[in-house]
């Protein structure tokens, strides 16, 4: 069951809830298809339960050109957001400490 925490981006969220957010934000780049992004799924859940930082998700077919601007190339990507700029990049799927650390760095 996916957490009531993590939400869902579109093009015209995009810059509210990661550029001009306050902390950090981790997006995570998915598509449905995608098997290891439903392997990761469960972790980027877990994430948004045990951290302050915004947690979002983006289906790259849903928003193409967005995921295209952000240089995705392969499903999952995470890229962690500080101060609206790219601070960390994922390709693959990530153990959860990992990307904590990530987002407390």
């Amino acid at each position: 069951m996916a957490s009531e925490r993590v939400k869902h981006l579109t093009g015209a969220t995009f810059g509210a809830e990661v550029l001009e957010a306050p902390g950090p934000v981790l997006v995570d780049f998915w598509a449905s298809w995608c098997g290891p992004c439903r392997m990761l799924g469960p972790v980027i859940d877990e994430i948004a339960g045990e951290t302050d930082a915004a947690v979002c998700k983006l289906d790259v077919d849903a928003e193409g050109p967005l995921a295209a601007q952000y240089g995705v190339m392969s499903i999952p990507t995470v890229i962690i957001f500080k101060g609206g700029k790219e601070a960390a990049r994922f390709v693959g799927v990530q153990p959860k400490e990992t990307l904590l650390d990530a987002l407390k760095a």
